[in-house]
């Protein structure tokens, strides 16, 4: 029987997110897959996968933030908000310059209200945006409070696309944002900001928190060995403890427990003498109390 963990995904442009899993499941002989973060069929870059009963820790990786790396173009805005959409909008962008890009950058910094785009899976009535732009109905979707915490111009882009007919200035950008931010939408008002309109192209996600896509696989290349423990993505302190112990905290019950090493009322891990991970717990005042137990119940 697999053990639960995660995997570190670098998704292809062009594979959906749930088509990258697939894999996961035949190499793990398991359906019980999770992720965190869908990225869109054109995106590339980190998906962290959660195996077995790791899926109950997703909610604590789809909290941190992300960082992107892409292409904003401007002068011209489709219906996708990305570069080879339906043109809907098209205007000057010629004469922008690197240097009013990044006058402009520091204004979309911090806590600010995004409109998602309609091409996106946020339901409405259970339904997704994005199914009922298809289908040719109006969608109008409220703002979402997002954060961004950088915000960097990298420098005019090596890949133009005049050839199109749409594309006058692409500048290539990186990004570290709130969970909940549409980098398409972003490149929308970052071209509204600069008197005319913007898409993206080329959107690959580099980091989520402080984990790196350099140290993911290609879906192609999964192994065995790329099954992480979930105490090496998540940075919580990990304890040791005896039989009992565990088969407690199994039982949904808090063990006595101090510790000098970690901070009372925080996260952290009990792991069997072995070191195999099988309970988050909350380490409280003089007690370990059991948040989710994702060992194998013959361990």
């Amino acid at each position: 029987m697999t053990h639960p963990g995660f995997v570190l995904l670098d998704k292809p442009a062009g594979d959906t997110s749930f088509k990258a899993l697939f894999p996961l499941k035949r190499l793990f002989g398991t359906r019980r897959i999770g992720h965190a973060g869908t990225l869109d069929l054109r995106a590339s870059g980190l998906i962290i996968a959660a195996v077995e009963r790791a899926t109950r820790l997703l909610p604590f990786i789809e909290v941190a933030d992300k960082t992107y790396r892409f292409k904003l173009h401007l002068g011209f805005e489709t219906d996708t908000l990305e570069w080879d959409g339906k043109l809907v909008f098209q205007g000057e962008a010629k004469e922008i310059t690197e240097e009013s890009l990044k006058q402009i950058l520091p204004d979309f910094l911090g806590e600010q209200e995004q409109i998602p785009p309609n091409y996106s899976a946020i339901k409405i009535n259970g339904v997704r945006a994005s199914d009922l732009t298809h289908r040719g109905r109006n969608v109008t979707l409220s703002s979402r409070k997002i954060r961004i915490d950088s915000l960097v111009c990298l420098g005019k882009s090596s890949t133009q696309l005049e050839e199109t007919g749409k594309s006058f200035a692409v500048f290539d950008m990186e990004c570290r944002c709130s969970k909940g931010t549409y980098i398409r939408a972003l490149c929308r008002d970052l071209g509204h900001a600069l008197g005319t309109y913007g898409c993206v192209s080329e959107i690959r996600r580099t980091a989520i928190g402080n984990i790196s896509v350099e140290n993911a696989v290609l879906p192609s290349e999964l192994s065995l060995s790329s099954l992480l423990s979930v105490d090496k993505i998540l940075p919580y302190p990990l304890f040791r403890l005896h039989e009992n112990q565990i088969k407690a905290l199994r039982d949904g019950k808090w063990i006595s427990f101090k510790s000098e090493s970690a901070k009372e009322e925080s996260l952290c891990f009990a792991a069997n003498e072995n070191g195999m991970v099988q309970a988050l717990c909350s380490l409280e005042p003089g007690k370990l109390r059991p948040k989710f137990f994702i060992g194998q119940d013959n361990e």
